[in-house]
């Protein structure tokens, strides 16, 4: 059978050739995006993995424009670059930001929030594996409960990181953003759809997607797709759509996998007790009684 996906995106390649880490799930979004948002898509990476991996001189990886930001900057320098490039008389561009979960829910929170509320014709993607893996495997605000990370360690008296994941795509959904998605590298038709989607509304767009990270989750570098697929089907991670004001689900699975399963897996969650995968699934649940009644199903 013919792979839809592959079919219908282009076979042209704007970010190839970089060091990333073998099986890399936030190489993989970025690889998939800038194939739908093509040539004329001007790119801005902070500070981080993508940056790090991708400006190797004379091995620059990007075959669009591209720059690096600072940390907190990702939002702010894609402002500048859409208004000087339509200052300019540009018109067939796209400026997008590729920022990690540090990048976006922490330090760089007060950027994306000022662009969505000037409304600026941005895409803002955060591809998110969870911590600060390219300085280590710090904590972030986007560390799930239970993940052990180099600043949350597990021992006999604490499990871990003992906060919830911030919850970015709500908090941007209540700026009254345009338009914002979550997505997982996992269902890659899914994000590539979003993305496409997101490249023809005007005003500023934020996708969400799970990159799962195989040295700071502790998985096998040939599993990245499976976890991030698995994540989603776990009920723990969500495919939806922010748009015109309403909340909408883009897949639904029919029934929960195993969440125990799915954090078993995983070198960071491989400490955790039964209470702490009662406390981890009971609050699962409790967000799909808020999907179930204020999501578009």
């Amino acid at each position: 059978m013919a792979n839809k996906v592959a079919d219908s995106i282009s076979r042209e390649e704007y970010f190839y050739g970089h060091k990333a880490c073998a099986g890399c799930g936030g190489s993989l979004a970025v690889r998939a995006a800038l194939k739908v948002l093509g040539k004329n898509a001007v790119s801005v990476l902070p500070a981080g993995c993508m940056s790090a991996v991708g400006f190797n001189f004379p091995q620059l990886c990007f075959s669009n424009n591209s720059i690096i930001s600072t940390f907190a900057g990702t939002a702010s320098m894609l402002t500048g670059i859409e208004a000087g490039l339509r200052a300019k008389g540009y018109k067939d561009f796209t400026a997008v930001g590729f920022a990690g979960d540090g990048g976006t829910a922490d330090i760089g929170i007060q950027a994306l929030s000022g662009a969505i509320d000037r409304n600026d014709n941005i895409i803002y993607i955060c591809y998110d594996n969870e911590a600060y893996m390219n300085t280590g495997i710090q904590k972030s605000g986007l560390t799930p409960f239970g993940a052990r990370t180099t600043t949350t360690p597990a021992g006999a008296n604490v499990h871990g990181n003992i906060r919830p994941k911030k919850n970015m795509f709500e908090i941007v959904a209540a700026h009254g953003i345009p338009y914002a998605a979550t997505a997982s590298v996992g269902y890659i038709g899914d994000f590539i759809a979003k993305v496409q989607k997101a490249s023809q509304i005007q005003g500023t767009k934020y996708i969400h997607v799970i990159a799962p990270c195989p040295t700071g989750w502790g998985i096998s570098v040939d599993e990245t797709v499976e976890i991030a697929k698995e994540v989603v089907d776990s009920g723990l991670w969500y495919l939806a759509e922010y748009e015109n004001g309403e909340y909408r689900l883009t897949h639904r699975p029919k029934e929960f996998t195993s969440a125990e399963a799915y954090l078993k897996r995983q070198g960071r969650f491989r400490h955790l007790t039964e209470d702490d995968i009662k406390v981890i699934t009971d609050s699962r649940d409790e967000k799909w009684k808020f999907i179930e009644k204020n999501f578009i199903v």
